[in-house]
């Protein structure tokens, strides 16, 4: 067992990177490294919440990066509070079990109002003159500005979009350095996005994936550096895991527009552009990478829906009814039918059929306006002076079921015998944590 265990979930991992990051490697060499295996759908929010509750999609409701709310017909996409999580996470358990026991959750997604005792995660508040005053979600709320001081404001456009890069990475771990020397807290959980960018951009072997790693692998040696000297003379357990591997991509496919082609999906006209009108749909899809909720109005149309897609080149799977229990996703949040992208192939949120009627939000990062997410905020286009509208240009994706070894992740513990068999679920994670705390 471990006084302090620290929780690195590092999206787009690989196991053979773990040789290529000295950092990790000497962790490894001190500890076990096996494979870990998302489950689907394997992308942040859902994953994230797997390993925090130990529990799929049926359980804990988060069944996508998005939320479709159907009563408002209203999409939230990146927002949502910790309350739409609905089974106990890491942090309620060890309150649960010793109420000395204290948590820290850094820049996990769905965290805001969570029972840990330290939260920072991003959530811009604006201000009515337009400027912004908090780049990030506190608890306490005042520990934001504790990290701004000495910091500066965390560097919300190099988080996401075309200035993505090892700056608001570099924050994190810093301010995480911060938070352990002052508070210890016995669990930690730290999300370090970088790996996420080139690869979806440029491809997971390209040479701006392999530049990335080298970045990463700087940020972890001042991290693990950093909190072993906050936590000395104990040495904290180190647990390192991917949340999904990415994998090339070659193809795209635009559920929307097959939708609104066969005269499902509507849109209404506003100066600015065509917008998705949820309320008098039939069927729209809130795509996720690589898979989609397709949410079905008339029960009646269901399999007409599913038809249109298995005719449909790039997918997979199209699941409905009782085939989304194959994957524990069946949730009264999910859509009556999902759709599962081939692994070189993935889902594009366009619904409009001539790039003259795209809303205005289509060419700017945007990401809680747009009905699914969008990979393309990662360019941008110098011509229109924003974010192209050329779904092709995306080389890397991720969230389709880990059928073989190049959709499979890694998980390394700094301690021998802390893991246990071949090859580990995201799931399994919540039990590894709690074990070493005796629960």
């Amino acid at each position: 067992m471990s006084d302090h265990v620290i929780l690195l979930s590092i999206p787009g991992l690989r196991k053979a990177d773990v040789q290529r990051l000295p950092t990790l490697k000497r962790l490894a060499e001190r500890g076990d490294v096996t494979n870990l295996v998302p489950s689907f759908p394997g992308v942040t929010c859902p994953v994230q919440v797997n390993m925090t509750t130990g529990r799929l999609p049926r359980e804990h409701g988060v069944v996508a990066n998005g939320f479709y709310w159907r009563e408002k017909h209203q999409v939230e996409m990146w927002t949502a509070w910790n309350d739409v999580v609905e089974r106990p996470q890491i942090w309620d358990m060890l309150h649960q079990h010793d109420e000395s026991l204290t948590s820290a959750a850094w820049f996990g997604l769905l965290t805001k109002g969570a029972s840990a005792d330290l939260i920072c995660t991003p959530a811009p508040i604006h201000n009515p003159d337009g400027s912004e005053s908090l780049w990030c979600y506190t608890q306490p709320t005042e520990l934001y500005g504790t990290l701004r001081d000495a910091l500066g404001h965390f560097p919300l456009k190099h988080f996401w979009g075309p200035l993505a890069g090892i700056q608001s990475t570099a924050w994190i771990a810093e301010s995480a350095v911060l938070a352990a020397r002052r508070w210890q807290p016995n669990f930690f959980y730290i999300y370090l996005p970088h790996l996420d960018y080139a690869a979806q951009k440029f491809g997971p072997d390209s040479p701006a994936a392999d530049q990335a790693l080298l970045a990463l692998d700087g940020v972890l040696a001042q991290l693990v550096a950093g909190c072993e000297e906050a936590y000395c003379p104990d040495r904290p357990l180190w647990i390192v895991a991917s949340e999904y591997t990415i994998v090339p991509v070659d193809h795209v496919t635009y559920p929307n527009r097959v939708l609104r082609s066969a005269g499902l999906l509507e849109v209404r006209r506003e100066p600015d552009g065509e917008h998705l009108d949820l309320a008098a749909s039939r069927a729209w899809a809130l795509v996720d990478h690589q898979f989609s909720h397709v949410y079905v109005a008339d029960p009646a149309d269901i399999p007409r829906v599913a038809d249109l897609f298995r005719r449909t080149p790039g997918f997979a799977q199209v699941l409905v009814g009782d085939e989304l229990g194959l994957y524990e996703l069946d949730h009264p949040r999910s859509g009556e039918v999902v759709l599962v992208s081939t692994p070189n192939s993935w889902q594009a949120y366009y619904y409009w059929l001539d790039d003259a009627a795209a809303p205005a939000f289509a060419r700017t990062v945007d990401i809680h306006r747009k009905p699914g997410y969008d990979p393309v905020e990662l360019f941008f286009d110098p011509v229109a002076r924003g974010i192209p509208l050329d779904a092709s240009l995306v080389r890397g994706s991720h969230g389709a079921p880990a059928r073989d070894e190049a959709q499979r992740g890694v998980i390394v513990a700094s301690e021998p015998g802390v893991l246990v068999g071949q090859a580990l679920a995201d799931t399994d994670i919540y039990d590894l944590v709690l074990r070493q705390f005796g629960i």
